[in-house]
This record gives structure tokens, C-alpha cells and sequence, in this order.
């Protein structure tokens, strides 16, 4: 084996991946933790190459058409909040297929040990038959490494629980830049920034929003019309006590900090400005004005997602070309690969 090398980032360009399962019933949470994320790196001048990752998504059963259905409002959903397919690439994964075949050699560099301690994989898990599962959620994580570095990606925005799986892409990608002696993948840094890049349950603050909630008064779908928005806020769970005027006096109040997390993410905005303008204020003050706020950045959204959805063979369009364009990089990246690797595969360059 080589001895360890060091991978210089400046060696790189700056280039930004983010993908989202088409997994249906994009929220409020995916808007403020992703999309609008997603948006203002567009706006930074970086590259930016955005996925969704419909590969990851049959590590548990899709019905086929449904999957479908769902990539095309991933889709829309991406367009919709402001991602120009002309200035970011946008596509579905299973499309290209470098995604796939880095995976395997991933799958080969990182140890079961690795994956083993995956906190996600624990999760899902939990309390039932683990030998059931799917290798592909065992294997998840090797997949994701290949999203990231099939593109030579040195940035990655993600939240909180997926620190740990870009954790496991920097060791998949220092052990075999040292096993084979190289320096070629980079070590991607995670984008965590935002206040509200983890937003909690309506109905119970110590929950992360999620689609799978039984309850939909728990969450603000992005499907959701100006009516349904406003009533779920007005339910929301909150506390008898006023707003205060520092977030230390929300320390305790995790529905109230939700609440204002939101407010501050939409109106971009810091919590503390938030608590500074409505000190005092009780939630029967502060509800319709975060009603008012929700609706007029998340309504466009909607009104331009349904639009959208009703041309699917356009979403499929905009996907196909974006798919030439990610393969245009990522191709030239896995061909390295495969040398260094000691495959032979000019076949492939010839065809």
C-alpha cells in the first residue's frame, strides 16, 4: 500500500452537489434546509449541480410509478423555488450511470465497521429484524460518497443528520486517494448554515417536520395552498408565555424557538432580530404575521410547481439535458478512476 498522501483543496475547483430523495410531499422543511439553500449558492457563482436521487430512494420499496411521479415534483419543486436548469445542473441519478458504477469501487474501499456505525442505519433499524433490511440502505452511504465525488464536489450543504454520512464521503475519499497514492478525490467540506436549516414538528418542536408524520397538521407541505398554510399556523403548538426579548428565554420553549426559527428563515432574518421585533409579543400577535410571511413566500412556489406538473414530458426534458451535462464531468472522472484502479476499459472510450 502507498504511503498516506495529502489531498490539496486548492488543486479543485469549487464546485457545489446536493441531491434530495423523490421520496413525495416536499415540505417547509425541505424549502428552508435545502431549496432556498440551494437557490443562494446558485446565486454565489460556484457550480452547482443538484440531484434528485432517485437511486437512493428503492433502498426501500418504491411503487414504480409513483417514483416517477414524485422525481418530476422533485423536480418542479427545485425549479419552482428558483433553481435555473440554465445556470445549475439538475437531473435524476439513475441517469447517469458514473453514480452507479463509483459506488461499487466505493463499496470496496470502506469497511462494514464504517457502515455499521452509520446513526441513520441504526435508526432505521431499530427494533426490527435488521437482517431484512435492504444492502442498499446498509450500503447507502458508499452511494452517496459516489454522488459527491463522481463530480469531484468540494462543498456540500447539508443538515444536521447528515454530518455524520459526509464524515464517511472524506474517509472514503482519503483512504483511496492513500491506497492507490493519490490525490485525486478532494475532501468535501459540508455548507451547514441558516436559521432554520432543521425545522421542527408544528404539533410537537422536539420532532423534525417530516412527510411521514401521521398527522399532516404536523407540517407545511409545499403543495399546500394559502388556506391550508394559514390554518396550520394558527394550530400550531405553541406555549402561554410571550415572546422574549433574547433566544436564551426560548432555551426551554421548543415549539415557540420553532416558530421562530421559521419566521426568521423566511424573512431572512436572525432569530435574535426576530425576538428583538416581537419582544413581548404574545403568539396570538405573532401568528398572523408569520401567516402573512409564509404565504407570500411559499404561495409562488406552489402556484409555479402546479404549472409545472403539467408537463411532465418538460420536467423530462430539463432532467434529460441536465443528465448530459453531469455526465460530461463525472465521465471523464470515473475513465480516472478506472486506471487508477488498474481496470481495463478502453472499450468504453471507443464505443
Amino acid at each position: 500500500m502507498a504511503e498516506p498522501v495529502q489531498t490539496p483543496q486548492a488543486a479543485f475547483k469549487p464546485r457545489i452537489f446536493s441531491g434530495i430523495q423523490p421520496s413525495g410531499g416536499l415540505t417547509l422543511g425541505n424549502y428552508l434546509g435545502a431549496l432556498k439553500r440551494f437557490v443562494e449558492k446558485q446565486e454565489e457563482g460556484i457550480e452547482t449541480i443538484y440531484c434528485l436521487v432517485d437511486m437512493h430512494a428503492i433502498t426501500v420499496w418504491q411503487e414504480p410509478e409513483k417514483l416517477r411521479q414524485q422525481t418530476r415534483e422533485g423536480a418542479a419543486a427545485f425549479i419552482a423555488a428558483g433553481i435555473d436548469p440554465a445556470r445549475s445542473i439538475l437531473f435524476n441519478q439513475s441517469q447517469v450511470t458514473a453514480h452507479a458504477e463509483l459506488a461499487w469501487i466505493f463499496n470496496c474501499v470502506a469497511r462494514m465497521g464504517w457502515m455499521s456505525r452509520m446513526t441513520q442505519w441504526k435508526d432505521k433499524t431499530a427494533g426490527k429484524n435488521a437482517e431484512a433490511a435492504s444492502l442498499g440502505l446498509f450500503a447507502y452511504p458508499a452511494l452517496m460518497a459516489a454522488d459527491i465525488l463522481a463530480y469531484h464536489a468540494t462543498m456540500v450543504p447539508v443538515g444536521e443528520d447528515q454530518k455524520q454520512h459526509l464524515e464517511l464521503t472524506r474517509d472514503i475519499a482519503i483512504k483511496f486517494n492513500n491506497d492507490y497514492g493519490v490525490t485525486f478525490f478532494p475532501i468535501v467540506e459540508p455548507v451547514i448554515e441558516g436559521a432554520a436549516t432543521r425545522v421542527m414538528s408544528l404539533r410537537d418542536g422536539t420532532k423534525k417536520m417530516s412527510k411521514s408524520d401521521p398527522s399532516d397538521q404536523s407540517r407545511i407541505n409545499l403543495t399546500d395552498d394559502a388556506d391550508a398554510i394559514a390554518s396550520k399556523i394558527r394550530k400550531a403548538k405553541t406555549d402561554p408565555e410571550p415572546l422574549p426579548e433574547t433566544l436564551d428565554g426560548l432555551k426551554d420553549r421548543p415549539e415557540a424557538r420553532n416558530l421562530v426559527n421559521i419566521y426568521a428563515a423566511l424573512a431572512e432574518m436572525t432569530p435574535q432580530a426576530v425576538v428583538a421585533e416581537f419582544a413581548g409579543a404574545q403568539f396570538g400577535t405573532f401568528k398572523p404575521k408569520l401567516v402573512e410571511l409564509a404565504v407570500a413566500r411559499l404561495s409562488p412556489i406552489t402556484t409555479e410547481m402546479n404549472r409545472l406538473m403539467q408537463d411532465p414530458a418538460e420536467i423530462d426534458r430539463i432532467l434529460g439535458a441536465g443528465a448530459d451535462r453531469a455526465e460530461a464531468i463525472a465521465r471523464p472522472i470515473l475513465d480516472r478512476v478506472y486506471d487508477i484502479t488498474g481496470m481495463i476499459h478502453s472499450r468504453r472510450r471507443t464505443m
